[in-house]
């Protein structure tokens, strides 16, 4: 009830504020259609504050211009609602309240917003102009106009804005700071120096404005001066993470990358840095591979930090392991994801990475294990009984438990692309049957039997299965490659391997 009260005690005070004034009656309207215009302006006041109903808010306020065209608060409050939906209506609507009582700052401001939301930058200007002169005791109206006056390429003219601002109310840390920006800009550093100087003297304890100096005398090369004043910022607060990321810029861009790595250390360990912003600085260093490679015992420092900090976060186990990774600790990152595999939910991603190292390192029977136990996680998953299959048939050499992989994953596919790759893998398998103990498939078929026995068993399956693969997706290239080149070997149907091989060629750029 309070809150309610509360709503209600602005909404008639805000209310007064816009009717209390000239434009309330029409200039020769009649006193009913004023009557019903403040009615329903009031009750589009009601529907927004206290209903948030802003649909029937604009109705209201829309009746009450319908009633009496001259009403400038109803213009203004249908302009304000609209002002991020209908940009170009609300800047109609606030011209015209501004038009119809040009005293009002209120409805000046809002056509200046509008204007500005609006991207009609020019216009804008004339408008804060006025604003300038009419509402000068508000900081907000400078910074605006300032900003204008950079956006049409004037930044004197801003300067001269935010040096009015100043004799007026005195140094405001953001006015300041869109000046010593504007002086830079505009290669006055001197002066920019001396607005420096002026903030620290007016606030000697804040560090930013120690920074602040230290970067621009940094600029201008005047190392001493400059790391002079990161000192007495890193004295105030020496966890500071502005204070931090300056100081490393400073020696990143000296090439001093000692110091340089060192701080970056002490922003990746700061809490008060969010792990969002840590990961993309990470990635800033890694994405250089001349920069990784030559300070890869340095990065990895960092990414230990990471990984120390935040153990169970996966785009830090993730960015570890790919550091292990890269740098030849295939085992390591193993290791790495072996010991999130307990983490709960349970991630399919640090499985398979745990798969594929596995299968790299050459333990088929170890990757054979975590891959039953993926399954019995994962059961729906087409993928890893296809895995299993690979795994089976190409480093276990065991045919048939391969083909009932295979055969699961077929039953699990949900698009006949996969059917297709699926079908692919067991006609290859098929072939690899055929082959048998000798060392190339070019041998197989020149000594293969004359149409008969286990060869002829093997290699018409294979093709059989093939057909079943193109049948699911006709430009499975793999498929196509493979069908055209043992054809080709065993010497039949060679118009069609050409025309297959050629499918193939046309579906892959530079093959």
């Amino acid at each position: 009830m309070k809150r309610t009260a509360a709503i209600t005690v602005l909404t008639l005070l805000f209310a007064t504020a816009f009717v209390s004034g000239r434009n309330v009656r029409p200039a020769g309207g009649t006193d009913d259609d004023t009557l019903r215009a403040f009615r329903l302006y009031t009750e589009g006041i009601k529907r927004e504050a206290i209903d948030r109903d802003t649909l029937r808010a604009r109705e209201a306020y829309a009746g009450a211009i319908e009633a009496d065209t001259t009403f400038a608060a109803a213009y203004y409050a249908l302009a304000s609602l609209l002002l991020d939906t209908d940009t170009p209506q609300a800047v109609a609507l606030s011209r015209r309240a501004a038009q119809l009582d040009s005293t009002e700052k209120w409805y000046l401001r809002l056509y200046g917003q509008a204007l500005v939301t609006g991207e009609r930058y020019d216009e804008a200007l004339g408008v804060y102009r006025t604003l300038s002169r009419i509402d000068s005791h508000n900081p907000e109206v400078y910074s605006v106009l300032a900003a204008l006056y950079e956006q049409v390429q004037q930044p004197y003219s801003a300067i001269a804005t935010l040096d009015s601002a100043e004799l007026r109310f005195g140094r405001i840390p953001m006015l300041s700071a869109m000046k010593r920006q504007l002086l830079i800009s505009t290669r006055q550093l001197d002066k920019a120096v001396d607005e420096a100087k002026a903030m620290v003297e007016a606030a000697p304890y804040e560090a930013q404005h120690h920074v602040v100096l230290a970067d621009l005398y940094a600029i201008l090369n005047k190392d001493s001066l400059a790391m002079a004043e990161y000192d007495r910022a890193m004295q105030i607060d020496s966890t500071d993470v502005a204070t931090l990321m300056s100081l490393a810029d400073y020696y990143n861009r000296r090439r001093e990358y000692d110091p340089y790595f060192a701080v970056s250390r002490r922003i990746f360990e700061n809490p008060d840095l969010p792990l969002e912003e840590k990961v993309r600085i990470y990635k800033r260093y890694t994405g250089d591979l001349r920069f990784y490679r030559e300070f890869h015992t340095q990065i990895g420092m960092l990414a230990r930090t990471l990984a120390m900090l935040y153990p169970k976060e996966p785009t830090v186990v993730e960015l570890y392991a790919d550091h292990l990774i890269a740098t030849g600790n295939v085992e390591q990152a193993g290791e790495l994801y072996k010991m999130r595999l307990g983490d709960r939910p349970p991630r399919l991603d640090y499985y398979q990475m745990v798969i594929d190292v596995e299968s790299y390192l050459q333990r088929p029977d170890s990757a054979d294990r975590y891959l039953a136990r993926a399954i019995e996680l994962f059961p729906d998953r087409a993928d890893l009984y296809i895995r299993r299959g690979h795994l089976a048939g190409g480093m276990q050499r065991d045919y048939d438990r391969a083909e009932s992989y295979y055969r699961r994953g077929l039953e699990l596919a949900g698009s006949d692309s996969l059917r297709s790759a699926v079908w692919g893998f067991v006609g290859d398998l098929y072939q690899q049957r055929s082959q048998g103990d000798y060392a190339s498939a070019e041998e197989a078929f020149a000594r293969r039997e004359n149409g008969s026995g286990t060869w002829r068993k093997w290699i018409r399956r294979c093709y059989a299965a093939y057909d079943r693969a193109l049948r699911y997706d006709r430009d499975n290239v793999s498929v196509l490659n493979n069908y055209a080149y043992f054809l080709s070997l065993e010497g039949r149907d060679l118009n069609r391997a050409l025309e297959m091989s050629g499918r193939a060629v046309e579906l892959t750029d530079n093959n």
